[in-house]
């Protein structure tokens, strides 16, 4: 089986050697988060996350236009709020993106991704279902029209009678959405919307059940939808090696420092966070809830909280049972980014069949 491993650029002020510790070397800057993309694309990664926050870090939309000229090979999954920009003209900024970062190996088809997040804008705060009612909508008038299809779509949020913009896609269609979210409004949206539902770390039953979930809700609109998850790793050549540093990463952290890292972002209330509280609350003393998924990485996140710690042959064991279950795209990161980036490349990388996800 063949899956997509994409690696994190933290453009939102997340990189440490020591959690909750800010490192003037490591901060959110076009310098650093660029040569994260960089080794990521040497390493032999097939894609790489580009974060979104509006109060921490660069901005997506420009970071992402200034690096798709740096990278030959490997995709962008670039990451929007929703509300951010008037559904057209954020068509036409996806479809200019995709010609910036140019054709993939076959030169037919473009190499960028769309991470749509619904969360509230700054000094906005609507219901939970109106803002996945809205993503819903979004969606599928930038489909539409990515599509090269006229549209006329008359919403609750939006209601528009238009011709495909000028400006197209390489390959004449809309990029892939990779979309995620735990509540019932947000899994609705994905079922009807995403083509990657995406999902942060859990036990390996609640993975099978919201894959199971998920592709019953997607049947139900006559859809079906890849999976992706979303992982930190610590990858050493032994357990205890990968164990202890696990430790180190935690070993200057403070819970109140902790806490307020993880109440910093805009989306520090919903459900996926949430969940995540409730694995570190079902660990064990030493963080791990199971088997080589470890938790204590989330004392110092608002959101994906837990990473795989262990061995080369630990890390694949671990990620080839997600693909069992259907997950076929894997997001990686680890602290610092560049460094387990590399060693993320040399150690397990070759040992895993990969490439970019066909949708």
């Amino acid at each position: 089986m063949t899956c997509e491993i994409a690696w994190f650029s933290a453009l939102c002020d997340d990189d440490y050697e020591f959690l909750g510790v800010h490192d003037p070397h490591l901060k959110s800057s076009w310098e650093h988060c660029r040569n994260i993309v960089l080794r990521a694309e040497e390493g032999g990664f097939d894609n790489i996350l580009l974060p979104s926050g509006y109060s921490l870090g660069l901005d997506t939309t420009a970071f992402a236009a200034a690096v798709a000229t740096q990278v030959r090979q490997m995709k962008l999954l670039w990451a929007t709020r929703i509300g951010e920009d008037w559904p057209p003209q954020l068509a036409r900024r996806i479809a200019t993106l995709d010609r910036i970062l140019g054709p993939d190996a076959s030169g037919k088809a473009g190499r960028l991704n769309v991470n749509v997040i619904s969360s509230d804008m700054p000094g906005e705060v609507i219901t939970s279902a109106a803002r996945y009612a809205r993503a819903t909508e979004v969606m599928q008038i930038v489909r539409t029209l990515l599509n090269g299809d006229p549209l006329d779509h008359q919403g609750e949020f939006y209601r528009l009678k238009l011709d495909p913009p000028r400006v197209t896609t390489i390959s004449g269609r809309c990029p892939a959405f990779y979309f995620g979210g735990l509540s019932e409004d947000a899994r609705e949206c994905a079922a009807q919307g995403a083509d990657v539902y995406l999902m942060w770390p859990d036990t390996m039953p609640n993975v099978r059940a919201i894959i199971a979930d998920m592709t019953t809700r997607a049947a139900r609109h006559g859809r079906t939808l890849k999976f992706g998850y979303r992982v930190h790793v610590v990858v050493r050549e032994t357990e205890d090696e990968a164990r202890a540093y696990a430790d180190r990463l935690l070993s200057k952290l403070d819970d109140a420092t902790g806490r307020a890292i993880r109440e910093q972002s805009l989306d520090a209330k919903n459900y996926g966070v949430q969940r995540q509280a409730e694995l570190r609350g079902a660990a064990g003393g030493d963080g791990f809830v199971e088997e080589n998924l470890w938790t204590g990485i989330g004392r110092a996140r608002s959101g994906c909280g837990a990473a795989i710690v262990g061995t080369p042959d630990q890390v694949l064991a671990k990620l080839r049972a997600y693909q069992a279950e259907g997950i076929e795209a894997f997001i990686l990161s680890g602290y610092p980014h560049a460094q387990e980036a590399d060693l993320f490349a040399r150690h397990v990388l070759p040992h895993i069949a990969h490439g970019p996800l066909q949708i």
